[in-house]
């Protein structure tokens, strides 16, 4: 019988193309810029600038949006009689609130706002002041 010697193995290894590590490279930099943004968000919903409270009256409140609907209304801030009233813009973004914004048009109310600064699109609201709370105030 006759024995053939055996051959060394001759395989070259197979290389990345320059092309598919590239396109992984920038799928990794897509996916890496998508987390920095939607962290950001985040941080700049979690976190308020500042919070206070104003008083007056609810002139003008209304659903607005074309995909993102939030409520929006303006408060009638008149600091003495016969002086020139200031208006003070506001979002609201939950539904309760603003059933309680509405339960109160025409009547004094305080509301208790956070100022949100560096949202990236008006989708979040048309302002910076987020009304979260509202209160009555007792007539004078």
């Amino acid at each position: 019988m006759s024995t053939s010697p055996t051959a060394p193995s001759t395989k070259v290894p197979l290389k990345r193309s320059p092309g598919r590590r590239l396109g992984r490279g920038l799928a990794l930099l897509a996916l890496f810029g998508v987390l920095l943004f939607v962290g950001y968000v985040w941080l700049m919903v979690r976190f308020s600038y500042s919070s206070g409270e104003r008083a007056g009256y609810v002139q003008k409140f209304s659903r607005k949006g074309w995909i993102c609907k939030t409520w929006e209304g303006e408060l009638a801030m008149a600091n003495l009689p016969g002086a020139m009233t200031e208006v003070f813009p506001f979002t609201v973004w939950d539904d309760s609130v603003a059933g309680q914004v509405n339960a109160h048009m025409g009547q004094r109310v305080v509301l208790h706002y956070e100022e949100k600064v560096g949202l990236p699109t008006s989708c979040f609201g048309e302002t910076r002041h987020f009304v979260n709370g509202v209160r009555q105030v007792a007539p004078p």
